[in-house]
């Protein structure tokens, strides 16, 4: 082994050794949660009907057993949709987490439920909603425009601005969150807090879905979940019936990511080559040494949209992240109507950035992406809580060969099946929307066409496939 190869190894595995004892803490998180539970459960009456609430303002709710934690929540019909919806904070002291619940289209009080989160990590899951699975769509300067492709077609979905710092979400003294981990410990306390509140929910299948470095986010926030759930039941009260995570072109394991930025970039594995054969052999040798910088350089330097390598940036990548949309829906998020619609809290002043780059660089500066998150799939797994991981074929970034490479890495009981299935087609109304593999459990899947945002995209094809992870339906 060369010596820097041993340094880099030596590094990672002291920083691991040291993540492991610092969040030794979040059980000790979990247990304060529930430290309220020995309460009178006659003296608090859940609110069922939320067609109630008002649209005009937030109505307050608090239960005994989270004396930290309450929830601001109004009725907003924003979308021009048939299903209610509703906005509001979930309050952590002074921590608060602003969130978008969508009822389904099609049975609200039988079907399952989502929380959808977006990466960066500190990008908005605004953009998740207004962009690409929600209700309605900001394409334009025009405004939302009803989204028949949407997610809640046939499931309840909720829309998470976190950690703290993003979209419209707030901390009152200014904190930041850091690392997952620490995110994790306000979204447990949020999927708590709703489901004690919103009680005609509970028992229903749960899913966990992210995109980005929601491959990050969305493994640790449902183990937090998960083991929050037997402090729940000791104190009386429902678990949480965690069913699934979902995660759409996912960093869930950034080594095997790195290693496959060469394939993507320099072999026709999705599109053909978009780099220089110089290029290619300088980048072939950065893979070999992990010479990351050198790896980003390279496909930024071309012009080409690292998040979809089939087309060429639109615009500059730190104002539009290649897309425009995204302006678009700032500037919706701008408007004095929409956000007094939407009950954005007044203290809220500044202009809505779709991505905050303080969130990201206080992550970069923990480290927190080099984390080896796919041990928590492992536990998932062994516990029932099945794993869908799809990726568009044309996505640089987050792209199907790393996570494709980790899937079949994966050690759990069910690793031998899962890596002798072949890759077979899956199809919509008779076309191969990608290729699948599935056993056990674990699902993975290629959308053809697709680059980063799969549901923008291609909306029939993610829809089709949502709708049959839910079903339990083999692709």
């Amino acid at each position: 082994m060369k010596v820097s190869s041993f340094l880099f190894v030596f590094k990672a595995c002291v920083l691991t050794w040291a993540w492991s004892a610092r969040d030794n803490d979040y059980a000790l998180a979990g247990q304060q949660a529930v430290m309220g539970a020995d309460y009178d459960s006659g003296l608090f009456t859940p609110l069922e009907d939320l067609s109630i609430l008002s649209e005009t303002q937030y109505t307050t709710l608090r239960h005994p057993a989270f004396p930290r934690h309450g929830v601001r929540i109004k009725k907003t019909q924003l979308c021009n949709d048939s299903a209610n919806s509703y906005t509001g904070y979930i309050d952590i002291e002074a921590r608060h987490l602003f969130f978008y619940f969508f009822e389904s289209r099609n049975d609200p009080d039988k079907d399952d439920v989502i929380l959808w989160t977006n990466g960066g990590p500190g990008c908005s899951s605004s953009l998740g909603l207004f962009m690409e699975l929600g209700p309605c769509r900001v394409l334009d300067e025009n405004g939302a425009k009803f989204h028949p492709e949407s997610w809640n077609s046939r499931a309840n979905v909720f829309f998470i601005d976190q950690p703290i710092g993003v979209g419209f979400s707030y901390a009152e003294y200014g904190e930041h969150v850091g690392t997952t981990e620490e995110a994790a410990k306000d979204i447990a306390a949020f999927v708590h807090v709703f489901f004690e509140h919103f009680t005609k929910f509970k028992g229903r299948p749960f899913h966990m879905a992210g995109e980005s470095y929601g491959g990050r986010y969305i493994p640790v926030f449902a183990a937090y979940v998960h083991d929050q759930n037997q402090m729940l039941e000791e104190a009386g009260l429902t678990p949480i019936n965690l069913a699934s995570v979902m995660i759409g072109n996912g960093l869930t394991d950034f080594y095997t990511m790195a290693t496959s930025y060469y394939d993507m970039a320099c072999t026709p594995v999705s599109v053909p080559p978009v780099l220089d054969i110089k290029t290619c052999v300088r980048m072939k040798q950065a893979v070999e040494f992990i010479f990351l910088d050198s790896l980003y350089s390279r496909i930024d330097g071309c012009g080409m949209n690292p998040y979809d390598i089939s087309r060429e940036c639109d615009g500059e990548i730190n104002e539009t992240l290649c897309y425009p949309v995204t302006q678009h829906i700032s500037a919706y998020l701008d408007r004095p109507e929409v956000r007094q619609q939407i009950g954005v809290d007044p203290s809220i002043t500044s202009n809505f950035s779709s991505c905050s780059w303080e969130v990201g660089a206080e992550f970069d500066l923990n480290m927190d992406e080099y984390r080896p998150t796919y041990l928590y799939i492992s536990a998932l797994l062994e516990r029932g809580v099945r794993a869908l991981v799809y990726v568009g074929v044309n996505d640089w970034i987050c792209n199907h060969v790393g996570n494709e490479q980790w899937t079949l890495d994966l050690e759990w009981s069910g690793q031998e099946e899962f890596s002798s299935e072949p890759l077979r087609d899956w199809y919509v109304d008779g076309k191969r929307a990608g290729r699948t593999r599935g056993s056990g459990g674990l699902t993975f899947a290629t959308i053809d066409g697709a680059g980063h945002m799969v549901p923008y995209d291609k909306p029939v094809e993610s829809l089709h496939l949502v709708n049959r992870w839910l079903e339990g339906v083999e692709l």
